[in-house]
C-alpha cells in the first residue's frame, strides 16, 4: 500500500471525493492499526457552497479548511459526533471532502456507516483537527483497489443550504452494504 501524497489532495474537490472511494483510511496509535476502505464521501466546495462550513467565513472552527491540502478537518456536530474531512485544493480555497462511511477491514470491530460512527470506531476527535494526512497518525493509502460502479446523490443533512442541498456531491460505491444511507 502506498500513502497518498500531497498532490492528490491539491485538486478539484469533486475529483478528490470520487478518487477517495476505495482508498484505505488508517489510524496508527501504538496499538494494532485500524483500517477501513472508504465507501462513501461528500464534496464541500468552499465559501460559495452554502452547505460548506467555510461559507460562514473564516473562524476558529474553520481555520483548518483554509489551510494547505492534505490535512484533516475534524469538527463536532450536534455536540456529540465528530466528523472527519480531508482538506482539498489550494490553500485559502477552504474546500473539503467529508468521509461518510468505511468498510471495516482490520482492527475495527464496530460499524462505520456514517461520519460519527466512522470517527468513533477510529478514535478520531477534535485533537486530530489539522493532522497532516501525508505524515501523521492518520493516513490515506492506495492498495490498487479497482473501483466498481459509483453512484452520485445529494448530500445528507444540509437541507438549510437550499439548492446546494440538492447538488449531487455525495459519492458512494454502488450497492455497497456499508454506505450510511443506501
Amino acid at each position: 500500500m502506498q500513502r497518498l501524497e500531497r498532490g492528490f489532495y491539491d485538486r478539484d474537490t469533486r475529483a478528490v471525493a470520487l478518487d477517495l472511494l476505495g482508498k484505505i483510511l488508517v489510524r496508527r496509535d501504538g496499538r494494532r492499526p485500524r483500517m477501513g476502505r472508504i465507501v462513501e464521501t461528500e464534496a464541500y466546495l468552499g465559501v460559495h457552497d452554502r452547505a460548506c462550513h467555510s461559507a460562514r467565513g473564516r473562524t476558529a472552527r474553520t481555520e483548518t479548511m483554509f489551510g494547505p491540502p492534505g490535512r484533516a478537518y475534524v469538527y463536532l456536530v450536534y455536540g456529540m459526533h465528530h466528523c472527519l474531512n480531508v482538506v482539498t485544493e489550494a490553500e485559502g480555497r477552504a474546500c473539503a471532502v467529508l468521509l461518510r462511511a468505511l468498510e471495516p477491514l482490520d482492527g475495527l470491530d464496530s460499524r462505520c456507516d456514517g461520519p460519527g460512527r466512522l470517527c468513533r470506531a477510529l478514535g478520531v476527535d477534535r485533537s486530530f483537527d489539522g493532522c497532516d494526512l501525508v505524515g501523521g497518525p492518520l493516513a490515506l493509502m492506495d492498495d490498487g483497489f479497482q473501483l466498481p460502479a459509483v453512484d452520485r446523490r445529494p448530500r445528507v443533512g444540509v437541507d438549510y443550504a437550499g439548492a446546494w442541498a440538492r447538488r449531487r456531491l455525495r459519492f458512494l460505491i454502488r450497492g455497497h452494504p456499508c454506505v450510511s444511507r443506501p
